[in-house]
């Protein structure tokens, strides 16, 4: 019986899933990429939502009680929903500092950094601008932080996420001289943003921002900022919005001013039907090409 019972324990820390906690839908569908059935992945905010404003369930206490491992975007963007998440959780692994809990803004360059920051300059992130993603020159590095993250907290499978990483790398790469060749044809195009969620896509492929419908970030916009806007972004192409803003009166009266067309991007994966990272990607280049 003793026998039974040790083989039992055995198979049973042989087939135990790491339980993730991902705080976006990208970063959730990048660890599955690494991870796959080895991993156990929760999203806390949903695709539809705005990345500044998640209103978490009351559930998600449970979800972050139980975790391994808990990853996050970083750079403020989930300050005003995930500390008071993290500490009535009351799970020792996950808090900052542990090895339990990975901070992604830590390993890329954030742009639109300022060294002074007040409350005149509207909701702007100390770090610099938090949607890094949309880079898809950082997403290997974001890839093999959480692959070292994972060999930490599992050892005995870090082979396993290793080989997955090399997959995934090799298709990314692919992939990405696929999306560099489209986004390459799109230079000097310009558009006006809603916010600059879009800023590292759009320098990397030097797409040039003209104009943003909020006057400042995080800031609403007015009908005086709407008509400066269409005098000063003359020549602008799309005006771009994400997802969660689609219905946004002021972006659609921007683009009748400037008889742009107003273009609707996904903001994360799950957005706009998009699958996956890969999807995501597909997706922009392909609605910025139309």
């Amino acid at each position: 019986m003793r026998l039974i019972a040790l083989l039992f324990l055995f198979f049973s820390l042989s087939f135990a899933q790491i339980k993730v906690v991902a705080t976006y839908g990208w970063i959730a569908d990048l660890v599955k990429q690494i991870g796959k059935e080895k991993v156990q992945v929760h999203t806390i905010a949903k695709p539809y939502e705005d990345f500044h404003f998640v209103l978490p369930r009351p559930s998600e206490i449970a979800k972050l009680r139980q975790a391994d491992l808990l990853v996050i975007n970083g750079a403020s963007l989930e300050v005003g929903f995930l500390p008071p998440l993290i500490q009535q959780s009351n799970n020792p692994k996950i808090q900052p500092g542990r090895e339990g809990f990975l901070d992604l803004s830590q390993f890329v360059e954030l742009i639109d950094k300022h060294k002074k920051v007040s409350r005149e300059m509207g909701d702007v992130h100390p770090e610099g601008n938090p949607h890094y993603v949309f880079d898809p020159h950082n997403v290997p590095v974001l890839a093999r932080a959480i692959t070292e993250r994972l060999c930490q907290i599992n050892q005995k499978n870090c082979s396993y996420y290793r080989a997955n990483l090399e997959d995934f790398l090799r298709r990314w790469s692919a992939k990405l001289r696929e999306w560099d060749a489209g986004f390459s044809k799109l230079k000097g195009l310009k558009v006006v943003q809603y916010h600059k969620t879009y800023n590292y896509l759009f320098n990397r492929y030097s797409i040039s921002t003209v104009g943003t419908v909020e006057p400042l970030p995080g800031i609403p916009p007015n009908a005086r900022h709407v008509e400066n806007l269409s005098k000063q972004a003359q020549g602008a192409r799309f005006v771009v919005v994400e997802a969660f803003r689609s219905k946004d009166g002021y972006a659609q009266r921007v683009a009748e001013l400037l008889g742009a067309k107003l273009l609707v991007l996904p903001s994360d994966v799950g957005s706009e039907n998009t699958k996956d990272l890969f999807d995501l990607f597909d997706t922009l280049l392909r609605r910025l090409s139309g």
